[in-house]
């Protein structure tokens, strides 16, 4: 059976992708070549790439091999995936949070959820562009921009479309079918938001399912990974593969005997006729006609199908005014001990040394502008 690979792997779920494989229509490697071609390709007109794994092909060859000797290790066998740039990979992909000033950083060790994913057999593709520094720097920043990177687009329409929180490469780069899935990291809204505008599915785990070891922090409270996928199905095969206990996080000791590694046994649609749904209508305030009309479908949709919808639903942070010194104290300790770690070759070792680098280029720039 030959297929066009280019037009197959359009929308291709992660189901697809390993059948073909398991059945020899198609391999790891072809299934990577094809995206690389595509990242080559349209990449260019969202910008949601940093980098490519420059040994994916070479990756994905190996799994060939032990496919056809060993069998399969389970359901992301040859899966390409991308990382967001903050997240610690032991190759020759550097990790950056998108900024300048760590564009030459090499991670010593996997992070956590790298090490998880190689085990299962996927292929890190290679960095998703993201929002500098996860928004946590400026609040003049514009959504999905990157010193290293520039700014990410929307692939459903560049420029106009928003892209929302941190993740955006992430998500934008599986809207554009870059790669069969991503990890993101979210603190408030950095998976689920981008996700949203992409019309994907984005989990942000309960803190502590998944390990935050080897991941540029904001908030150790609030900070997770999680996957961004193209269905239900795919982000929880996903996130199923990422969980475990790490001694170096102590949120994941809740998590003991509580996670899964499997969670597809729990995608039953008929559990819907036992949801219980609240409405928050407060925050359907800003809706336009046409937005508000597409929430109440949705919401006759879960009625049809048997869930008792609450409506509407008061949330207790309404009534609050949003507070973010807890995470600017967490942020603080937390990239300070990050980048206490980084090699001698990187020239900032701590939030104040880049305070002053950021301070230096900034004055750079201006004096530029003057002359």
């Amino acid at each position: 059976m030959k297929i066009k690979l280019q037009e197959w792997i359009i929308e291709a779920d992660i189901a697809k992708l390993q059948a073909a494989m398991e059945a020899g229509v198609v391999s790891s490697e072809d299934v990577v070549a094809a995206y690389l071609e595509r990242i080559h390709k349209y990449d260019i007109d969202i910008n949601s790439i940093l980098e490519i794994n420059p040994e994916a092909i070479e990756i994905a060859r190996a799994l060939d091999n032990e496919r056809k000797e060993k069998g399969s290790r389970g359901s992301l066998h040859g899966i390409p995936i991308l990382l967001k740039d903050n997240i610690d990979t032991a190759d020759k992909m550097h990790t950056s949070a998108g900024s300048v000033a760590l564009a030459g950083s090499f991670a010593a060790k996997d992070s956590f959820v790298a090490a998880k994913l190689r085990s299962a057999g996927a292929v890190l593709l290679g960095k998703a562009n993201m929002s500098e520094w996860s928004n946590f720097m400026s609040s003049s920043m514009p959504a999905g921009y990157s010193s290293r990177g520039g700014l990410v687009l929307n692939p459903y329409g560049p420029g106009n479309v928003f892209v929302s929180g941190s993740s955006s490469g992430p998500a934008a780069a599986i809207a554009a079918n870059l790669a069969a899935a991503s990890i993101g990291t979210e603190t408030a809204g950095s998976i689920v938001g981008p996700a949203s505008q992409h019309a994907l599915v984005g989990i942000k785990p309960t803190v502590g399912l998944v390990s935050r070891t080897g991941v540029i922090p904001i908030s150790v409270s609030q900070d997770t990974p999680g996957p961004i996928a193209k269905t239900v199905t795919d982000a929880a095969i996903i996130l199923g593969a990422l969980t475990g206990v790490d001694d170096k996080d102590e949120a994941t000791f809740s998590s003991e005997k509580h996670a899964f590694t499997d969670y597809t046994p729990f995608l039953d649609k008929n559990f819907i006729r036992q949801a219980r749904i609240g409405i928050p209508r407060h925050y359907y305030n800003h809706l336009d006609a046409e937005r508000l009309s597409i929430m109440e479908a949705a919401i006759q949709t879960l009625k049809n199908e048997g869930a008792t919808i609450i409506d509407p639903v008061t949330l207790y942070v309404e009534e609050q005014n949003w507070n973010n010194n807890v995470i600017c104290y967490e942020f603080k300790k937390g990239l300070n001990a990050y980048l206490s770690q980084v090699d001698d070759s990187v020239p900032i070792h701590s939030l104040q040394e880049l305070i002053i680098m950021k301070a230096m280029l900034k004055s750079h720039y201006n004096m530029g502008k003057t002359h």
